[in-house]
């Protein structure tokens, strides 16, 4: 496993479990016994889904007396969305180029057809 920060970032991120964890530390700190109640998995099994969180950066805990609030770190996130919104643009261009490129050979056939959209050269 590659150990780039955006590379652990979207690792995180590809298992729906973590993915609901972080859903709801965005709405605040919480421990690891509250991250764990809605799941059908062991409390060991969540500590190792936010072991590989905090890894990311995407998770910090913090020290209260007995309590250890887990808490969502974005700006992991907020790189993430960067270099996705980066590649967008790139992708969204070559998509609109060859979607071009596609309308002029079809525009193309239909011309060296002499039919038109919707005719079979047999109407």
């Amino acid at each position: 496993m590659a150990d780039d920060s955006l590379s652990l970032v979207f690792a995180a991120l590809a298992d729906p479990t973590r993915r609901a964890l972080l859903a709801r530390l965005a709405r605040g700190e919480a421990t690891v016994n509250e991250l764990a109640e809605p799941f059908p998995i062991s409390l060991q099994a969540v500590s190792r889904h936010l072991k590989v969180l905090e890894r990311a950066g995407l998770v910090s805990r913090g020290r209260e007396a007995q309590w250890r609030p887990c808490r969502l770190e974005t700006q992991p996130l907020e790189e993430a969305s960067e270099w996705i919104g980066r590649h967008r643009r790139q992708w969204e261009d070559r998509l609109g180029r060859l979607d071009e490129v596609i309308s002029r050979i079809q525009r193309g056939q239909r011309s060296s057809t002499g039919t038109t959209e919707g005719e079979t050269e047999n109407e």
